[in-house]
């Protein structure tokens, strides 16, 4: 297979569409009817990654399926808008419905999602057709053919980013721990890595995390995020902001924190730009506030600190 060698980051995840009821003056229970004080549909999913780090100014290939039906048609509108590249996107003559309903009040959300079943495109091709820099995988997966797809990875120099995504994994299963083992940087929020630790305490939980992949990094929301490497922690605090919706926040973080790694920068400084991008996404429903690379020149830099 011809190689394409003019990808910097390489997103494998299928497209959402984010409903988004933002400003719930109180939890919506059982039952009961709240109002929101807004409302927009937004793309998101893997889409949120492919088109953060675009704006960030990198070249980027996404593999996602779309399908016939109307939410395929608007994150795919959407995709085109802002420039992404095609090539890896898939077309069905089927409907492709992937959906997320959130309702954002003032200090968490709630969501409820469905999606069409549909075989993703084999990563292993993907890989040694692009040979990208960085593979971004927005969720957990232990199975077999995503080991073998990491196993190619390391051996084509392609530094892999995952994220969790609430996933039911614990590290008790082996498949887990064989998967950690080939993944560069894991970056779990704080409830995943207790969950998938098993830990009471998140500190106890990124320890453990820790030690077995080279790069940890957690995202706490308003308490920002903390990042380990080599047995040096960095902590970096969160820029205050009033928050309209998170439900791109950690999306847009990994773009950001991405797109500092491929820039050469330390990790401390990565984190920052993390932090920066993430905080920025809250600030307006779904994705439609992630940054360019030109905002970042305007944005309050603080270094994390070093322990």
């Amino acid at each position: 297979m011809e190689s394409d060698s003019s990808c910097e980051v390489l997103v494998a995840g299928p497209y959402f569409a984010d409903l988004v009821f933002h400003g719930l003056p109180r939890p919506v229970q059982p039952g009961g009817e709240v109002f929101a004080d807004g409302f927009a549909l937004v793309p998101g999913g893997a889409y949120t990654l492919a088109m953060a780090v675009h704006r960030l100014g990198r070249t980027a290939v996404w593999s996602v399926d779309f399908g016939t039906d109307v939410f395929s048609a608007e994150v795919l509108a959407a995709a085109r808008a802002e420039g992404l590249d095609e090539r890896a996107f898939r077309h069905h003559p089927s409907p492709v419905r992937s959906l997320t309903v959130a309702l954002s009040g003032p200090d968490d959300r709630a969501m409820v999602s469905y999606q069409d079943r549909v075989t993703p495109a084999p990563l292993v091709p993907l890989l040694r057709r692009h040979r990208p820099a960085v593979l971004m995988l927005p969720q957990l997966h232990w199975d077999s053919p995503t080991l073998t797809a990491l196993e190619v990875a390391r051996q084509l120099g392609t530094l892999v980013v995952q994220d969790c995504h609430d996933v039911p994994a614990s590290l008790t299963d082996p498949a887990v721990r064989r998967i950690l083992a080939e993944v560069d940087v894991f970056t779990p929020n704080a409830a995943e890595a207790l969950h998938l630790t098993g830990a009471t305490d998140l500190d106890d939980a990124i320890t453990e995390l820790a030690a077995l992949v080279p790069t940890l990094v957690v995202k706490r929301g308003a308490d920002g995020a903390v990042a380990l490497r080599s047995g040096k922690r960095y902590d970096a605090p969160a820029v205050p902001v009033r928050a309209v919706d998170t439900t791109a926040a950690g999306d847009c973080f990994n773009a950001g924190l991405v797109h500092g790694l491929l820039s050469g920068h330390d990790l401390p400084t990565c984190l920052t730009i993390a932090t920066t991008c993430g905080t920025a996404a809250v600030t307006a429903p779904g994705s439609s506030a992630a940054l360019h690379a030109a905002d970042l020149e305007n944005r309050p830099e603080r270094l994390p600190r070093a322990q």
